[in-house]
């Protein structure tokens, strides 16, 4: 894989109540990652970006949801997550600022 591919496979963080139990309980992280990212690429892009070990990646496609306005139909747009299981001792700092 090229670098620029890998620099686009994360989107952002999902922050959700469920992602922090997770994180602080198992050791994950969840991201919003491209629709057509595999878990190679994603494994890739997270021990590019932040320098960790991964020891597994799980996706998730979660679909759009079906809306109704009035009379009016709608979709919502779907987004594909991925849970991060780092290996033991290492953790994802997301604000970025230099401990000392």
């Amino acid at each position: 894989m090229n670098k620029e591919r890998l620099m686009t496979v994360l989107i952002q963080p999902h922050v959700s109540e469920k992602a922090a139990n997770v994180t602080e309980k198992a050791n994950q992280y969840v991201f919003r990652v491209r629709d057509d990212a595999s878990k190679a690429e994603v494994k890739q892009a997270v021990e590019l970006m932040f320098e960790v070990k991964v020891e597994g990646v799980n996706l998730l496609n979660k679909p759009g949801k079906t809306r109704r306005f009035k009379n009016v139909a709608g979709k919502r747009n779907g987004y594909k997550k991925a849970y991060i299981r780092l290996e033991a001792g290492q953790s994802i700092d997301f604000t970025g600022g230099a401990s000392k």
